[in-house]
């Protein structure tokens, strides 16, 4: 994978893997990803940059490729070209997402996830997360969560950082729209600011049966990302909600049938 920014569109290019990361790739991609998780916990002692968490993006996505993985990411200029932060609303499919858009995004604008609280005590993998400054919510009280998310989010908005939002709350590997929110919407409006929506396709590193973040890693599954132009927030934004929701699933359908 390229070192620099990603500014517009990157497939990842063909290669030829070791027999053993062939036979292997599962055990070859937790493998390298663990590391790249402990030299990332061990650097956030003395602080943790975006711009080292990019860079750290980076690392774990040349690693996938070294396991097989092959990543088609499209559309990025929506978001870099836009003069200001944003609220960009994606389906969450896998892992694979949350480990790849710090490089993808990170790289040229400062960026927040909104995530599960569980994962700011998940071992390890705790130090990263809370060192990037998520906004964290419980998903068991939605009222709470949702004022969570908009006092914070504005905040974040306020100081330049794009805030990722995943309405699905869930892993899933199709988009069901009833379980889609729209607080992706509501954050935008409030703020001001455009919302970016992201289909993602990342069921190559699959859910496992007894943990979901262990499943098996499948190189012959393509990784999509692909991002829609900006939109703005008009009247109550149920327009955009099915704009978004139309574009995922525009996309989500044409990657199943390729």
């Amino acid at each position: 994978m390229q070192s620099q920014p990603i500014d517009d569109t990157y497939i990842s290019p063909h290669r030829t893997l070791p027999a053993l990361v062939r036979s292997c790739p599962t055990a070859a991609f937790y493998i390298r990803t663990l590391k790249i998780v402990c030299q990332a916990a061990w650097r956030t002692r003395k602080g943790y940059s975006q711009a080292q968490w990019a860079a750290d993006s980076c690392t774990f996505m040349r690693g996938a490729e070294a396991c097989g993985l092959r990543f088609i990411i499209e559309n990025v200029c929506h978001f870099t070209e836009l003069s200001g932060p944003c609220v960009v609303v994606a389906n969450h499919m896998s892992t694979l997402e949350t480990f790849s858009l710090p490089y993808i995004l990170a790289s040229h604008r400062p960026i927040s996830f909104v995530l599960k609280k569980s994962l700011t005590t998940y071992p390890l993998f705790q130090h990263v997360v809370n060192a990037t400054h998520p906004i964290a919510v419980s998903r068991v009280n939605p009222r709470e969560d949702f004022s969570v998310i908009m006092e914070q989010g504005q905040e974040r908005l306020r100081q330049g950082i794009a805030v990722i939002v995943f309405p699905q709350t869930t892993r899933a590997m199709s988009l069901d729209r009833t379980k889609f929110n729209s607080i992706g919407i509501k954050l935008a409006k409030k703020a001001q600011v455009p919302i970016i929506p992201l289909a993602v396709k990342t069921d190559a590193w699959g859910m496992g049966a007894w943990l979901k973040d262990f499943g098996p890693i499948r190189p012959e599954v393509p990784v999509h990302f692909c991002f829609g132009q900006p939109l703005t927030i008009t009247g109550a934004g149920k327009a955009e909600h099915e704009e978004v929701m139309e574009f995922i699933d525009w996309k989500l359908r044409g990657w199943s049938m390729a």
